[in-house]
């Protein structure tokens, strides 16, 4: 069965590892990468500044991780903005976005504010969906977009841009690790950021996507469902386990994502059983 094209692979799009550290994606927007590159965090995380132009005020999305040399990028950036940081804002609780949320709150005296206390701490604000802030000149809309964990975020633009964290990657598809993963609930949450029109798609891994963003969206509801087309269609001849399914859907790839490959795998079985589609019996799938 063909695999769904991916529409990014005509953008254009920087190669692997050859992001600019410091970019402006639109007026009211900074990205700022922090170097954390990895296989699962692609070139790093990307730290947003968001900020109407002149205000003198930004908000900070996504800190990352709390090193030392990502703060004076993204100070720097600020400088350059002349714009002073007035929240610190989080799409969810992985390491690799909210390490630094309550340090840099603290270094910029400015309030935390995300859907999980765990990132927030006990001074800081629980976001609710669907509420608009009000901010630095402009507006950022709360998305609910939980799937890659129950407490994702996404942040709609007074731009029609969105700030996806991790529910969209620049490149590749998000992880939807079981347990912690919901893929129905990341499924639906695709929908949702697709009916939002967006202008943009900016990501928190991977270069911004601002060709044709309902595109990606489509391709990646459309991969989930080849996904799910290819594990039916292995049980269809007989029940396996998860790591041989992995090997047969995904082969080739690179040892260190095997592990992030079983989880999706595990989470996409859990859907299918939710549905009365297979039976799943620890590392065993058949046929329901």
């Amino acid at each position: 069965m063909s695999a769904p094209v991916d529409p990014r692979s005509s953008w254009g799009l920087p190669a692997p590892g050859t992001m600019a550290p410091v970019a402006d994606p639109e007026p009211l927007v900074t990205r700022v990468l922090a170097p954390n590159a990895s296989p699962m965090t692609l070139d790093g995380t990307n730290t947003h500044l968001v900020g109407e132009p002149g205000s003198g005020q930004a908000v900070v999305v996504d800190p990352g991780p709390d090193d030392p040399a990502h703060l004076v990028a993204v100070e720097a950036a600020l400088a350059a903005r002349g714009a002073r940081v007035v929240a610190v804002l989080v799409t969810h609780h992985h390491g690799d976005h909210a390490t630094a949320a309550r340090p840099w709150g603290r270094h910029f005296g400015a309030p935390v504010a995300a859907a999980s206390p765990a990132v927030t701490g006990s001074g800081g604000r629980l976001l609710v969906a669907g509420e608009r802030l009000r901010l630095a000149g402009t507006t950022l809309d709360v998305v609910p977009t939980p799937g890659h964990t129950a407490d994702h975020l996404a942040f709609r633009l007074a731009s029609g841009a969105v700030l996806t964290g991790d529910a969209v990657l620049g490149r590749g598809t998000s992880v939807v690790s079981h347990p912690e993963g919901d893929l129905l609930a990341y499924l639906d949450s695709l929908r949702r950021l697709h009916d939002l029109g967006p202008a943009a798609l900016y990501c928190g891994h991977g270069p911004e996507l601002t060709v044709d963003p309902s595109a990606v969206l489509r391709h990646l509801l459309d991969h989930r469902a080849h996904r799910e087309a290819q594990l039916l269609a292995l049980l269809a001849v007989a029940p396996r386990t998860v790591p041989e399914l992995v090997a047969a859907v995904y082969p080739g790839v690179v040892p260190a994502v095997l592990p992030a490959a079983a989880q999706s795998t595990r989470a996409t079985l859990v859907k299918l059983a939710a549905e009365g589609h297979v039976r799943v019996d620890g590392d065993r799938a058949e046929l329901a």
